[in-house]
Parts: C-alpha cells; sequence; structure tokens
C-alpha cells in the first residue's frame, strides 16, 4: 500500500514553516541618527588663519579629503616614509589578520543556515554474548561492516542562528575598522614624528649657534674682568646662560634621537636599520586649504567611532540571541545506512535501515539564568550605547581642540616670527653700530644670542603648526572612504541587516 502526499496540506506546512522561521526575536538594530549640531566650538568657525608671512590657511566645509593627505605636505621622504609604514609595521599586520580572523568566522557562522551532512563507514569484528541475542548457546565469531549517512537541520524558528551570525558579522565590521583607525593612527603617527624630528632637528642647528654666539661672548666677559674693565657677576651670569643652553641641547639632541627610534619602529625596523630620517622642516610646505568636516558627517567617517558603532550593533545582536534562548527549539534529523556481516552485501536491499525523526528542546525551569543572561545582554547594549556616546563626544573634542589650536599657532607663528624679523633687524643695526665704533663686541654677540633665542622659539611654534595640521586630517577621519585601503571591504552583511 503506498502513501499519497495531500498537495495542498503539503503546501500549507511548507508556509507555516517558512511563516514561522521568518520569526526573528530581538531587537532589529538601528543605527544611531547623526548629531544635529552644525560646529564644534560656540564660536563661529573660523575661516582662515594667517601670519605675517602670509602663510594663510583655509577651511572649506565642502572639501573632500585626500586620503593620501600627506601628500599635501609636498615630501616625498614623507611619503616614502609613510608607504614604508603601512607595508611593514607588525600593528597594522595584526589588525589585518584580526579582521581576516572575524571574517572567517562570519563565514563559518552562515553554516547553520545549511543542512548538516556527514558520513561514516565502520567495520568491526565482534563475538557477542549469548544472553544478548536470548540464547544459550554461544554465538559465534561475526564481521560487521556498516556505511551510513546522517543529515540534521535546526529550524531557525525564533531567529536565534540568524541574531548570532549578526552578531559575527557586526564583529567583522568592528575588526575592520579596528583596523583603519590603526591605519589611520598609523599614518599620523608617522607624520607627526617626522615633523616633530625635523623641528627638533632645525633646533638643535639653531642652538649650536646660540651656544657658540654665547661662548664667545663669556669669552670677551671673562678677559674684561680679568682686566678690570667689566664686573664679575656679568661672567657668572654669562656662564649660567651658557651652561642653561647646552643642557638645552642635550633635550632637544634627546627628543630627535627618539624621534629617529620611533620612525624605525613605526616603519617597522629596528634604529640601526635602514629608513627614512633626514626630515627638513625647511622642505615642507604648509597645506593651504584645509578640510572641514560637519559634525553629521564626521560620525560616519571616524574609524572610531565606526567601531563603538559596530559594538553597538554586536550588543543589540546578542540581546536577540539571549531572546531567543527563552524560547523552545526544533531540529529535524534523518540517517540512512548499510549494514550486513559481508562487505560485498552492503548492496543488498535487507541491509537497509534508516530513520527519521525530529527533536525539540524546551527550556522548562533554569532557575532562572536564561531570564538574567538577556537582562545581562540588555545591560550590555546600555554600556554599548553609552560607550558609543563618549566616543562621539571624545571625537568632536578632538576637532574642536585642534581646529582652536591651529588658529592659535597662526597667532604663535605671527607672533614669533615678529620677535625673530625685530631681533635680526636689532642685529644688523648693532652690527652696523660696531663698525661705527658706537657699540662694543659683547653688544653684538649678545644681539646673536638674542636672534637664535627668537629662532629657536619661531620654530618651536612652526613646527607646532604643522603637527596641528596633521592632527585635523587625522581627527576628520583621514579621507579613507575616498581611497579604501586594500584590505577594507565596501560591503558588509552586518550594516546591511541593521538598516
Amino acid at each position: 500500500m503506498s502513501a499519497t502526499i495531500n498537495p495542498c496540506r503539503y503546501l500549507i506546512v511548507v508556509t507555516l514553516i517558512q511563516l514561522i522561521s521568518a520569526c526573528t526575536v530581538g531587537p532589529d538594530y538601528i543605527r544611531q541618527p547623526p548629531p544635529t549640531e552644525t560646529a564644534y566650538t560656540k564660536k563661529d568657525p573660523i575661516v582662515t588663519t594667517a601670519d605675517n608671512n602670509g602663510n594663510a590657511q583655509r577651511f572649506h566645509t565642502d572639501a573632500a579629503i585626500s586620503a593620501d593627505w600627506w601628500n599635501l605636505f609636498h615630501s616625498a621622504d614623507l611619503g616614502e616614509a609613510v608607504d614604508r609604514s603601512l607595508r611593514n609595521n607588525a600593528s597594522l599586520q595584526a589588525a589585518q589578520a584580526s579582521l581576516k580572523e572575524s571574517q572567517h568566522n562570519l563565514q563559518a557562522g552562515y553554516g547553520v543556515f545549511f543542512p548538516q551532512i556527514g558520513g561514516s563507514f565502520s567495520a568491526t569484528r565482534q563475538l557477542p554474548s549469548a544472553f544478548r541475542f536470548g540464547s544459550a548457546s554461544p554465538v559465534g565469531i561475526f564481521n560487521l561492516f556498516t556505511l551510513g549517512a546522517a543529515i540534521s537541520y535546526t529550524l531557525d524558528i525564533f531567529g536565534g542562528e540568524r541574531r548570532m551570525v549578526e552578531a559575527l558579522g557586526a564583529q567583522a565590521d568592528y575588526q575592520k575598522y579596528v583596523a583603519l583607525a590603526t591605519y589611520l593612527t598609523l599614518s599620523g603617527n608617522v607624520v607627526n614624528t617626522a615633523i616633530a624630528r625635523a623641528a627638533y632637528h632645525a633646533q638643535y642647528e639653531a642652538t649650536q649657534q646660540l651656544i657658540l654666539r654665547q661662548q664667545e661672548q663669556l669669552a670677551v666677559a671673562e678677559n674684561q674682568a680679568a682686566h678690570g674693565i667689566a664686573p664679575y657677576a656679568t661672567v657668572l651670569s654669562l656662564r649660567s646662560l651658557l651652561a642653561s643652553s647646552q643642557a638645552a641641547l642635550a633635550v632637544v639632541a634627546q627628543k630627535r634621537d627618539q624621534a629617529d627610534h620611533l620612525l624605525a619602529n613605526l616603519q617597522g625596523t629596528t634604529a640601526s636599520g635602514t629608513y627614512t630620517s633626514s626630515f627638513d622642516l625647511a622642505q615642507l610646505e604648509l597645506p593651504q586649504d584645509l578640510p572641514l568636516t560637519l559634525p553629521s558627517e564626521l560620525v560616519r567617517q571616524r574609524p572610531d567611532v565606526l567601531a563603538a558603532e559596530a559594538q553597538l550593533h554586536v550588543a543589540s545582536a546578542g540581546v536577540g540571541v539571549a531572546t531567543a534562548a527563552l524560547f523552545p527549539s526544533f531540529s529535524l534529523g534523518a540517517n540512512y545506512a548499510l549494514g550486513n556481516t559481508k562487505l560485498g552485501n552492503l548492496s543488498d536491499s535487507s541491509s537497509k535501515f534508516w530513520s527519521v525523526g525530529s527533536g525539540v528542546d524546551v527550556p522548562i525551569f533554569q532557575g532562572g539564568t536564561a531570564w538574567h543572561k538577556r537582562r545581562a545582554a540588555q545591560d550590555a547594549y546600555q554600556q554599548a550605547l553609552a560607550n558609543y556616546r563618549q566616543t562621539v563626544l571624545s571625537a568632536f573634542q578632538q576637532v574642536a581642540d585642534v581646529l582652536t589650536a591651529i588658529e592659535h599657532d597662526a597667532q604663535a607663528v605671527k607672533a614669533q616670527a615678529e620677535s625673530l624679523g625685530a631681533a635680526e633687524q636689532t642685529l644688523k643695526l648693532i652690527e652696523v653700530n660696531y663698525r661705527a665704533g658706537l657699540v662694543s663686541y659683547l653688544d653684538v654677540l649678545a644681539a646673536n644670542t638674542q636672534f637664535y633665542q627668537s629662532k629657536i622659539a619661531y620654530l618651536q611654534a612652526l613646527g607646532l603648526r604643522y603637527q596641528d595640521t596633521t592632527a585635523l586630517f587625522v581627527a576628520l577621519g583621514g579621507g579613507w572612504w575616498n581611497k579604501p585601503p586594500s584590505f577594507f571591504e565596501q560591503k558588509s552583511s552586518a550594516r546591511d541587516e541593521g538598516k
């Protein structure tokens, strides 16, 4: 007697299974709305900053951020140093490896949506107990060959598996943005350190010149004091100034060497290795046109904000996983096998045996474990939400700090340039008066000392202006979206599911 299947009944059953399987418990992730602020500081945004050398920096809210923003400094050595770091830096390589790990975990997670099929083969030789077969007579030794296959499938009726895969996708997004943040931080650190190295080198040379002038000044004062022309207190004062300058030279030399060591580290080598370190502050050009991203765009571009958002997505999916654990889980399974005492007879119809079944796992009493795990997942979501908000606030603060720093840097450079110009004019005037016999050589040396002190202060202000300009590009996200790195994939399944 053959069994017949009612097509209508079959269609109804399949439809019900599909409808039930479409149920996914837990919250659907929704991206946080962009901020409504239009500025980073209370006062009106600055448009142009300039010094008396004509080095104006203009801000443009509609300007695109170049992904290779460090090339705006027009230094081939700087570009080579950044490229070398992006190729060789171990921290970036580790971040990329973590990204690949999370992507493979995501691909592995997709396997839950497919039936799990396995095969087996066994060959045994055994002597069973006679009582097992209900006989008092001994049972002979025999062989048993078994060839089988099994298939199982979990019905994700309440969406626990889908939420788990969603969490894996969001985790992959997180690792992707962590890698981007590492990429951005690395390039910013290389540029910042190279500028610092160039500034320290220029300060070192200026300090050396200052020490030479102070040594000459001290020698003249000592000669005058020996002949009773100048008081000995002047000699002591000049010795103190000379010692202070020599100490400052040692400090600047140490900072320059530390910058060299850091550059080597960032480029994936040791300080004894071959790396670019011959940076000259005079060869760097200050970028004139600077971008100024709106706050609503910043939260969609900064890698650290996007990473915090991905963690929020992970926590949201975790609530769904914990919620699904409160409901029953269903599974289907089937086995088909061939078994015979002779290997050649496995194909006989008498060797076949099979089974089909289904199972349900119902949480009846667990002492509140599943319920409190869900509450814990909800608390984790609130924690991730607070972390996201704080990350956004910190990003806004960083941009605000950099904007005001650039404005104040321009003022400082302008003031130091005026001071340096005045010191230079004073030196020229003193030299003219000296040649006319109106002042002593000691006055010339004093003017030289003042000139180099002003030059050192100017170099410090100029280096800081370059560094804060670098900080602006980093604070705004570095423009990676205009030219994504090779490890970055634009399409994200987790992000798509969360929309």
